[in-house]
């Protein structure tokens, strides 16, 4: 790895803004460079980031790079950002034709240019982007991350904290499977201490003896209740993506929920779908596969179902 971390952006609205002041205040990047097709928009967001580098724990050089896609190909780490939030209204399904339709746009530009770090796709439906890249480029799959159920994870972490009490870095609790409505709470996993979540619950009742499905869909639905009162998520997501990133610019070797190619994990093959990975430096080092119930690998095998559905909806695949 450049000793300098070179960071790209595609799509500057509310996420990857928020990613961008996210590496910034984190001071995980050196170097950001920006692809927006709306000029204005980027050109203000630039200026708004770089107003805020005082208060920032070291300089950020900061890139108004247009639609100069070739100019991303000296990055370290590249996250595609390009999303139409307002088609999102009725579900992440609903950006599935205009933000595929994106992908064309600069990813083969972007490889052909030489481009050699790891991708970080957080644009909807997250797993169907992810898939679209490599069917586009044939780029080293593991080194094409969506970001996935690291965040719809983080929601399951929320109401377990909010019905607990335990700080949600103290909860280790996955939603697996599509960034959409068919992921699912791997609940036979959910540990407290170490301790699983199921043995809790038979030793004392009263106390952790949750109405499971009512949580979950409390976690699923998460996104939505934001989307009501802002008409849009941000903060989560961003930060999701963040984290990931980080992951890799620091060879970190962390555990989390994203998206990745399967390669035949209960019996899923050639599509992305979330997991729990170890990221590192590579991308993608290792899928950890779960001891998931019988119920839990058939919601598995649905949610890759539909994923492989809205990837045959795909007009150019």
């Amino acid at each position: 790895m450049s000793s300098v971390k070179r960071v790209g952006i595609i799509g500057l609205g509310h996420v990857g803004a928020h990613v961008a002041n996210s590496l910034i205040l984190q001071g995980i990047a050196d170097e950001l460079v920006l692809v927006d097709v709306l000029e204005d928009k980027l050109k203000a967001q630039v200026q708004d980031l770089r107003d805020s580098l005082s208060f920032a724990p070291h300089n950020v050089a900061i890139e108004n790079a247009s639609t100069d896609y070739e100019a991303l190909a000296s990055c370290e780490v590249i996250v595609n950002a390009a999303g139409h939030v307002d088609a999102s209204t009725n579900g992440r399904d609903g950006e599935l034709i205009v933000t595929t339709d994106e992908v064309p746009k600069f990813a083969p530009r972007i490889i052909a240019a030489g481009f050699n770090g790891v991708w970080v796709s957080i644009a909807n439906p997250c797993d169907v982007v992810a898939t679209a890249i490599w069917h586009l480029t044939g780029y080293e799959p593991t080194k094409i991350i969506g970001s996935g159920t690291a965040l719809d994870s983080a929601r399951v972490k929320n109401v377990l904290s909010r019905e607990t009490g335990y700080a949600q870095s103290s909860i280790d609790a996955y939603m697996l499977g599509e960034h959409g409505f068919s992921q699912f709470v791997a609940w036979s996993q959910v540990r407290l201490g170490g301790k699983p979540l199921a043995e809790l619950a038979h030793e004392q009742p009263k106390r952790f003896g949750f109405d499971l499905d009512s949580l979950e869909q409390d976690a699923r639905l998460g996104g939505y209740v934001t989307m009501a009162g802002k008409h849009c998520t941000e903060y989560g997501v961003a930060n999701a993506a963040t984290r990931i990133v980080r992951a890799v610019l620091s060879n970190e070797h962390c555990i989390t929920a994203c998206s990745t190619q399967l390669t035949g994990q209960y019996g899923q093959s050639g599509h992305w779908a979330s997991l729990p990975c170890v990221v590192g430096a590579k991308g993608i080092e290792e899928i950890i596969e779960l001891d998931l119930s019988e119920a839990e690998q058939e919601k598995f095998k649905q949610s890759c179902a539909h994923i492989q559905e809205n990837i045959s909806k795909i007009s150019w695949w």
